[in-house]
């Protein structure tokens, strides 16, 4: 960061504001309205709170790498425009921006490289300016956001202020997933994909904002993290069915259909996954025993010297072995680090949140029963998609990652959908209890 943000970050934030304020009648209630400007507060509040940390507390790391990217083909634009678009836009090594390419260690990159593109772009109305495209990523990502929790609200209205927390206000979200860094792009992305889910396919309306603004989510989330796509596919696919499967009156038909939806959700769901994943040898479905393996290794390697390291168990690069890990991928993902594991403030906010889910979950099981709960879960589809994406989710990152510094960052998508679920949860396993206070009343009367 540099003199300059004093003065462009504070401009451009005002213009960010007057959008936000133009925009907000548009796509906010008397409910959700007061949510909207701190909401988007928050968000910027990360972004700059994030360039911050990565400069004064740990002297570097992604999102510098990204700026200094940005920088390079910056400074192409100012030599040649024509060089500067070639090089924003190569997929491929061109001589004739050779000198600028040899300076990027990430132009190989596809996935880094993506986003330095998407950065350098903006970086082009912005001066260049590091707190300006952060604050670019935030309002990029609170678009997303924002499409998620209206769906979430319009799907389960009378819990509207606790999804605004699940969304919103959880720290980790609106730090990591705020600034000039993949993170922001994926849960944008994830928000609309979520958002033209419901909207095309349960609720058949907005048809053309669902296809375009679901379609560019998923566009970025291949280009990205194609891995939250393939977790949200089928899960997202069976509350698509559950949605539909309610509407239908006759319960014949409904017991007829559902293992027909049923076998063709796995089919598209595998489909999709196998060819949204072939050729890119960091995904593929047939090698992700093995790049599970590789990933889980380095990075507790890594982080053990340090105390934030885990192990969830042997995987030996095979998917049964990952299968055998995968209650203590899930375990670690939602409920740790805990608190005696925090090496760090940023441990220890995640430590916090780890054990506001485990109180949570477990005050619920513990009230409700166990078995009613699982029947709560199955009865509802938006808490059943929130549950299971969830898990998949979990086990996916809580095996690939091996240590909390990186777990935190990684597992941030899941967290909206699981504190959501549990609002939902807990509110519906409110409702089973008033009529049995109801009846015992009356029978002491």
């Amino acid at each position: 960061m540099e003199l300059t943000d004093l003065f462009l970050a504070p401009l451009y934030l005002a213009l960010y504001y007057g959008l936000a304020l133009w925009v907000r009648p548009m796509v906010t209630n008397v409910y959700t309205k007061p949510y909207f400007i701190p909401a988007l507060t928050l968000k910027f509040v990360g972004a700059i709170s994030l360039g911050l940390i990565y400069q004064f507390y740990y002297g570097g790391g992604d999102t510098f790498n990204y700026f200094v990217h940005t920088k390079v083909i910056n400074q192409a634009f100012s030599e040649s425009p024509s060089l500067g678009w070639k090089l924003l836009t190569a997929t491929d090594y061109d001589p004739a921006v050779g000198r600028y390419i040899a300076r990027m260690f990430w132009f190989y990159a596809k996935t880094e490289y993506f986003v330095v593109r998407i950065a350098a772009f903006i970086g082009l109305f912005c001066f260049n300016n590091y707190s300006v495209m952060a604050l670019t990523f935030a309002l990029i990502s609170f678009s997303g956001i924002w499409a998620m929790y209206i769906t979430f609200a319009r799907i389960y209205p009378a819990a509207y202020k606790e999804l605004a927390i699940a969304v919103f206000f959880l720290p980790s979200v609106f730090f990591w997933g705020s600034g000039l860094m993949k993170d922001s792009l994926c849960m944008g992305a994830l928000g609309w994909v979520f958002y033209g889910f419901y909207h095309l396919f349960i609720e058949r309306r907005s048809i053309v904002l669902s296809v375009v603004m679901g379609g560019l989510g998923m566009y970025l989330l291949v280009m990205v993290k194609v891995y939250i796509l393939m977790s949200f596919l089928a899960p997202g696919l069976l509350w698509v069915f559950n949605e539909n499967n309610r509407r239908i009156k006759n319960a014949t038909t409904r017991m007829l259909l559902k293992p027909i939806f049923l076998g063709i959700g796995v089919v598209v769901g595998v489909v999709g996954a196998t060819n949204l994943t072939a050729g890119d040898e960091r995904f593929d479905v047939e090698n992700i025993g093995e790049r599970t393996k590789i990933n889980q290794t380095a990075l507790y390697e890594r982080a053990r010297d340090k105390g934030s390291g885990y192990n969830v168990g042997t995987i030996d690069g095979s998917v049964g072995s990952i299968l055998r890990v995968a209650p203590q991928a899930v375990v670690v993902s939602l409920y740790r680090p805990f608190l005696w594991e925090a090496r760090n403030p940023v441990m220890m906010l995640s430590a916090l949140e780890a054990l506001w889910f485990t109180v949570v979950t477990v005050r619920i099981f513990a009230r409700t029963g166990f078995i009613r709960t699982l029947r709560l879960i199955a009865s509802q589809p938006l808490v059943t998609l929130c549950f299971i994406f969830s898990i998949i989710f979990a086990i996916g990152v809580g095996t690939n990652s091996g240590n909390f510094g990186t777990l935190v960052r990684y597992k941030i998508p899941l967290m909206p959908f699981y504190a959501a679920g549990l609002y939902v949860l807990q509110a519906e396993a409110n409702k089973l209890k008033r009529p049995t206070r109801t009846r015992r009343t009356a029978l002491s009367a």
